[in-house]
């Protein structure tokens, strides 16, 4: 297994070839990757997904991928790094962090705005330009197309339906899930009475319909929700555990610590020791 590092905050190559350079290659960092031309297979962590031109797909530290190409295939691969992540996420963390919370779910093409198929399509193209045509500020208007297409992928994923959720669901759960998203950071209004006050619906009748829907309960849902997030905190920020216990509402230190040791069996130091990002 072959263990791919990089250095840069952000790095964008243009690849054209007939068979994949690299097998079971496994990331320290994120990256995009566009189909420009071709087809083929994408390989990824046991699973098998035809690629073709125009995809956009995302690949995390976590997978282990290769490639299987069919006709020649021209790729504009996107590499970003944990630094860039972190300075990313201060900046705005809702964009990075959908990408961040539902990467380990994707696989294959995220676009699913028809619309955006063409943005992405013309800043494929500026990029290319910017890496063939050196001049000055490239650097800056380089990080410009990628946190554009950050912004576009950030947008398609959160149409994505979570696991768990049917797909005969009505577009009642999905405004819930919406709203518990929207709200993760504030306790009082992810409340049962507070979410069914805003539906105009009964407790029980929330209760009984989300986990109908979507195959857990609603507490469970939202707990899930905010664990990943907190996961992600730890290992791709600098935030302190004060700041995250802040953001998400929590009493003190211990609330939380309890909170994350409950779900995930570590403590919060712990996991993060653990699973720290590295380049």
């Amino acid at each position: 297994m072959r263990k791919e590092n990089m250095h840069q905050s952000v790095e964008v190559l243009y690849k054209k070839v007939d068979e994949c350079p690299i097998v079971n290659s496994q990331f320290s960092f994120f990256q995009m990757v566009y189909v420009i031309s071709g087809n083929g297979f994408l390989k990824i962590n046991g699973n098998c997904i035809s690629y073709q031109t125009g995809n956009l797909m995302l690949l995390t530290p976590n997978d282990y991928h290769n490639f299987d190409i069919i006709t020649t295939t021209e790729f504009l691969l996107v590499k970003i790094n944990s630094e860039y992540v972190k300075e990313y996420k201060s900046k705005s963390i809702d964009h990075i962090g959908c990408l961040l919370h539902y990467a380990t779910h994707l696989s294959g093409c995220i676009l699913k705005r028809k619309a955006d198929e063409f943005l992405v399509k013309s800043i494929s193209d500026s990029l290319i330009h910017a890496i063939d045509n050196k001049d000055i500020y490239d650097e800056d208007l380089i990080t410009h197309y990628v946190n554009a297409l950050i912004v576009i992928a950030a947008r398609n994923i959160a149409k994505i339906k979570p696991t768990g959720v049917k797909e005969s669901a009505d577009k009642r759960i999905l405004e819930i899930i919406n709203y518990i998203q929207a709200h993760i950071f504030c306790p009082q209004k992810l409340k049962a009475s507070a979410i069914a006050k805003e539906f105009d619906i009964s407790d029980t009748y929330l209760s009984s319909y989300f986990k109908n829907h979507s195959g857990e309960t609603i507490q469970s849902f939202i707990s899930n929700y905010k664990i990943r997030l907190i996961e992600h905190r730890l290992r791709f920020s600098d935030m302190r555990i004060n700041e995250i216990v802040e953001e998400f509402g929590f009493s003190d230190e211990s609330h939380l610590n309890k909170f994350f040791k409950k779900h995930r069996n570590i403590s919060l130091t712990g996991y993060r020791k653990a699973n720290v990002f590295q380049n």
